[in-house]
C-alpha cells in the first residue's frame, strides 16, 4: 500500500469564515458534485498525516467526523482565517502546519507534495503559494516553532496571514497564474460554472 504521509506535518482545514459571499452559509457544508465541500479536502488529506484539524466556529457536530480535532477561533465574531491558523498552531503536534481553505476541491496530491518538498528544503521558514504575482497565503505550510512569534504579532494587532507569514521571512512555490487546482468555489456562481466545467 502507497504511504501518501507528509513526515511530521499536521493538516488544518479552515471552515471557520462567515461565508459571506455564500450568503451566510457555511461554506464547508454546501455541496458539489453530491458532496459537501470538506469532504474533498478530507479525502485527499486524511491519508498524508497522523492528525488532521479543522478550524470552525459553528457546525461543530457535522464537521467532527472530517477531522481527528476541531478547532474554534479564541475571539467571537469570526476575526479572520489568521485566527483559525493560530487555533490550529497552539494545538499540533508536529513540526510543520499545513494549512488549506475548505472551498477548494481541485487541489491535488502532487500540489501538497511539492508544498512540503519546497518547506523541508528551507527548514525554520514557511511556504506560501505565489500564482504569478499573487501571494496565496491560506496554502502555506508554517513551522510550529513559530507559534510564539505568531502570537507576538497577533497581540500587537496583525491580523493579515500574508503580511505575517512575509514578515517571518516566507517565501513562494511558484505556480503559474491562475492554476486551476487554487480556484475558490466561495460563491455560488463559481459553484455552478466549474460544475458546468467538468460536464456536470
Amino acid at each position: 500500500m502507497l504511504d501518501y504521509r507528509l513526515p511530521s506535518c499536521s493538516i488544518l482545514l479552515l471552515a471557520g469564515g462567515r461565508g459571506q459571499r455564500m450568503g451566510g452559509q457555511d461554506k464547508g457544508l454546501i455541496e458539489w458534485h453530491g458532496r459537501p465541500l470538506i469532504a474533498w479536502l478530507h479525502d485527499l488529506t486524511r491519508p498524508m498525516t497522523d492528525q488532521l484539524l479543522l478550524s470552525c466556529n459553528r457546525n461543530q457536530e457535522r464537521y467532527a467526523a472530517y477531522a481527528d480535532r476541531l478547532v474554534s477561533d479564541e475571539e467571537a465574531d469570526y476575526p479572520g482565517p489568521l485566527a483559525g491558523i493560530r487555533a490550529g498552531l497552539a494545538v499540533a503536534h508536529n513540526p510543520w502546519l499545513l494549512v488549506l481553505p475548505c472551498d477548494t476541491p481541485l487541489l491535488d496530491r502532487p500540489l501538497l507534495q511539492a508544498m512540503y518538498s519546497a518547506a523541508a528544503s528551507t527548514p525554520g521558514r514557511p511556504l506560501m503559494l505565489r500564482s504569478g504575482k499573487q501571494w496565496e497565503p491560506l496554502f502555506s505550510l508554517i513551522p510550529t516553532h513559530l507559534s510564539g512569534a505568531l502570537e507576538t504579532h497577533w497581540l500587537a494587532g496583525e491580523r493579515s496571514v500574508q503580511r505575517l507569514l512575509l514578515q517571518l521571512g516566507a517565501h513562494g512555490l511558484e505556480l503559474k497564474e491562475n492554476d486551476h487546482r487554487l480556484a475558490n468555489l466561495n460563491t455560488p456562481e463559481l459553484l455552478e460554472r466549474t460544475a458546468r466545467q467538468m460536464g456536470t
